[in-house]
């Protein structure tokens, strides 16, 4: 069984980095609120995941997409994750921290903060719906491809981990150490996404492969 897609969505996801968001917008929630919050943001993760890897190669098709294309886009948008991570910041944030005060405002409003935005952008953004997409158009077999949905269910469980472990963490680890953290699985993401853009450039253009 190939590990490189669980250890790139791992990066990517990178619950551990989310738990200062978790701990966040659950302020003022009861005991029971917050084991319904890690529920519903796990089971959420894997439904994305599960999903890109069933209907990802769908869509392209639909659209007229080539996997060249979407791995070199892909790989751009994996590059520009890992740099944000370099930085300290999750994978799948938002720049504008605005844009977060509206997803919790909405939240507010009805829907659960465990979709959006814990689980959508944060957790499961555009990068890892690409990143599924692309290795899903890489199986050859329904064994491979049910690999990925398995790898969301890993996914499901590391998050429900570290969101239940949140108080403690935040304690071990401190600011610092989970900043120290988020660097190193950027450093690992961006040496991946230079390899799925290279993929994606050689099969446009042959020429580079020598």
């Amino acid at each position: 069984m190939d590990l490189k897609p669980l250890v790139t969505l791992l990066a990517i996801v990178n619950p551990l980095a989310i738990v200062p968001f978790y701990i966040h917008y659950t302020q003022g929630f009861s005991r029971m609120q917050r084991r319904r919050t890690v529920g519903v943001a796990s089971l959420t993760a894997f439904l994305v995941i599960a999903g890109s890897a069933l209907l990802g190669t769908g869509i392209l098709a639909f659209f007229g997409i080539s996997l060249a294309s979407f791995q070199v886009g892909g790989g751009m948008l994996l590059l520009t994750s890992a740099l944000n991570m370099l930085n300290a910041n999750p994978a799948e944030a938002k720049p504008n921290t605005g844009e977060l005060q509206d997803g919790a405002a909405k939240a507010a409003m009805g829907a659960s903060i465990a979709v959006v935005p814990l689980t959508i952008p944060l957790l499961t953004g555009p990068a890892t719906i690409s990143t599924v997409v692309i290795y899903a158009e890489r199986a050859q077999s329904v064994w491979q491809l049910g690999a990925l949905v398995l790898y969301g269910v890993v996914i499901g469980v590391a998050t429900a981990i570290c969101f239940s472990l949140a108080g403690p963490i935040a304690r071990v680890l401190g600011k610092t150490g989970i900043n120290v953290m988020t660097r190193l699985m950027g450093l690992i993401l961006a040496a991946l996404a230079v390899e799925v853009m290279a993929d994606g450039l050689q099969k446009l253009f042959p020429v580079l492969r020598g």
